[in-house]
């Protein structure tokens, strides 16, 4: 029986992700893990217990009180009166499928994602998720449980990609009409199109989004000699000469651009941003970097 193509690629990221998780340092295990739940804690808590601090607990929640008296680390554990809700918007553009990377940027969202759906498993919270183009394509409720979020692993990999620039805006406003309240969003794409702002900031308003920038290694550093380069959005394809001097700096100049107005546009929305370099060369580890890093400037400045 011959296993499909779908289903062999998830066996591979799966092995990946349980490398990033489990064969990688303490440190790293330590962040995801403990790092999820810092950052994205429940908007209810209470306090459970104080217990003597562990790798990856977060240094905030340190009682000065009791580790003076113990001589020794002690952290004040909470436990979540609501559980977590975290859904999954991911751009099924043909432009997703693209680029100089070792995989795709959906290929590489996949991984990234399924770090943060089975850290989610691990706490028992619930994985909702909307794959779109100019519409909404796929809809999985929110739900718990390690079959539900590797069924959307999945669809990441298996979801046909469609023809033109995505349009967000309708998974954004189903996310949040269908959503819990103050749920956790990740918009996932390579943010090519623009013109949805308005419906960014309306979800924003009800949810704690968060953009996922999936960059390909062309988006950082043009690439030398001849390469084709497929429109904006999706429609045919040019050639580019990378070694053209003049070509090169006009390159440059328009990414920098994009780079500017995207960023402003979604810190105007009141959204954070989870940049994801696509490395050249297959590596597990840049698939946890971009998460620790998040994890770390977000643990740093609160919530903010």
């Amino acid at each position: 029986m011959t296993i499909p193509s779908a289903d062999l690629e998830l066996q591979q990221l799966l092995r990946e992700v349980r490398h990033i998780r489990v064969q990688s340092s303490r440190l790293i295990q330590g962040a995801l893990s403990g790092g999820y739940r810092s950052v994205f804690r429940g908007s209810g808590i209470e306090f459970e217990e104080v217990r003597e601090y562990a790798e990856g607990d977060d240094p905030r929640s340190v009682d000065w009180n009791v580790t003076a008296r113990m001589g020794r680390p002690f952290v004040k554990r909470f436990v979540d009166e609501r559980q977590l809700n975290l859904a999954f918007l991911l751009d099924l553009s043909a432009s997703m499928e693209c680029g100089f990377g070792a995989w795709s940027p959906r290929q590489m969202a996949a991984r990234v994602c399924a770090c943060l759906m089975l850290a989610a498993v691990q706490y028992d919270d619930r994985v909702a998720f909307l794959g779109y183009d100019q519409e909404v394509r796929r809809f999985e409720s929110p739900q718990k449980g390690l079959s539900h979020v590797l069924r959307i692993v999945r669809d990441f990999l298996s979801l046909p990609a469609s023809e033109g620039a995505s349009d967000p805006a309708p998974a954004l406003r189903l996310a949040a009409q269908a959503l819990p309240a103050q749920s956790t969003v990740f918009l996932v794409s390579d943010f090519l199109g623009s013109g949805w702002q308005p419906t960014l900031q309306e979800c924003a308003k009800r949810h704690e989004v968060i953009a996922v920038r999936l960059l390909a290694p062309e988006l950082r550093k043009m690439p030398s000699g001849l390469w084709s380069m497929r429109n904006a959005v999706g429609q045919g394809r040019r050639l580019i000469d990378g070694d053209d001097p003049v070509v090169r700096a006009q390159y440059e100049e328009r990414v920098e651009r994009w780079d500017f107005e995207t960023r402003q546009m979604l810190q105007q929305a009141g959204v954070a941003v989870l940049d994801v370099p696509i490395p050249q060369t297959a590596d597990p580890d840049a698939v946890a970097r971009p998460i620790l890093r998040f994890f770390q400037r977000r643990q740093g400045r609160g919530r903010s």
